[in-house]
């Protein structure tokens, strides 16, 4: 399986085309980047991509959708030596959804990032990245819809989030203001943007997913 990556210089999304073999089957996976490099290669590989795969709709990664003139897919799909799983996974967004291709790789979107998780409900989150994602043998690839490629295995052991989740290292209990609101600090991760995302729960029991930005600790 060959796999090639453009990302947005600014919004640090990433669009993806993935072809079984040269001169063989292709489909692009979002189009949230410039998508000349991956059409350069796509043309390279002697390939032309019969879909877009579709992670979710927000603007950052369906942006030069139009411009492909190809159909869009949320679903499972074969094309050539290409077998694609689509597996629900909402918490960013209602629709997103994640794709397995060949077994070998998961485009996972905003669900999961190298070291965090993407912000939205926190309960889908968690269920989406606890009971669908982590279900996935560890050395399949991660390439997620924003920066650096990873793998489960590695986010098993690495990613704060996880780690918590699965009960490897306890729960903090810093206190910070949120938006000037009262909460205790659950976990902190790095994020893709090269700021945090954390995990809060404020003092009337409410979890939440937020960017560290939003964050004033002491």
């Amino acid at each position: 399986m060959l796999v090639a990556r453009s990302m947005h210089p600014e919004w640090l999304s990433n669009a993806y085309v993935v072809a079984d073999q040269e001169a063989g089957s292709a489909v692009f996976v979002d189009s949230g980047a410039d998508m000349e490099p991956l059409l350069d290669t796509a043309a390279r590989w002697r390939v032309k991509p019969a879909y877009v795969l579709r992670t979710h709709s927000h603007h950052d990664h369906v942006v030069h959708e139009a411009e492909l003139e190809l159909p869009v897919r949320t679903d499972a799909v074969e094309v050539g030596g290409l077998h694609v799983e689509a597996l629900p996974t909402p918490g960013h967004s209602d629709d997103m959804v994640a794709f397995v291709v060949n077994g070998e790789a998961v485009f996972t979107g905003d669900t999961l990032f190298k070291d965090s998780v993407g912000g939205g409900d926190l309960a889908q989150v968690r269920r989406s990245v606890m009971d669908v994602l982590m279900k996935l043998p560890p050395e399949t690839r991660v390439l997620p819809g924003h920066t650096d490629e990873t793998t489960i295995g590695r986010e098993w052991e690495e990613n704060p989030f996880v780690r918590v989740w699965r009960g490897a290292r306890p729960e903090r209990s810093e206190r910070v203001l949120v938006g000037g609101e009262e909460a205790t600090l659950i976990v902190w991760s790095p994020d893709y943007d090269g700021g945090g995302k954390a995990w809060v729960r404020f003092d009337d029991g409410r979890d939440a997913i937020v960017g560290g930005s939003r964050l004033e600790r002491g």
